[in-house]
């Protein structure tokens, strides 16, 4: 019988995938919409906190507090968070 996935779930199990969610931030700022990077950074937060054991550090909370309530985290946070998620901020030439 076949199930049903919702689109939403869907995405945050391919986000767990490492290499699955640096396509998909990179994607998404490449785009460059404030909003649209936003939602990506809290939706590979959530696929990738339960497997790093984030849910319990406070600088995860803080950082997905501000997310949640539709804020962007500062620069230095957000190399925190992309850490901790075992990502990184990388910087390249446009072409």
């Amino acid at each position: 019988m076949l199930t049903v996935k919702s689109y939403y779930a869907f995405l945050i199990a391919s986000l767990e995938n490492l290499d699955e969610a640096a396509a998909y931030l990179d994607s998404v700022l490449e785009d460059g919409d404030p909003q649209h990077i936003r939602l990506a950074l809290k939706n590979v937060a959530e696929a990738r906190a339960g497997s790093t054991g984030l849910e319990d550090t406070s600088k995860w909370q803080q950082c997905y507090e501000l997310l949640e309530q539709g804020e962007m985290p500062g620069l230095l946070m957000l190399v925190e968070l992309l850490e901790q998620l075992n990502l990184r901020l990388s910087i390249a030439q446009k072409t």
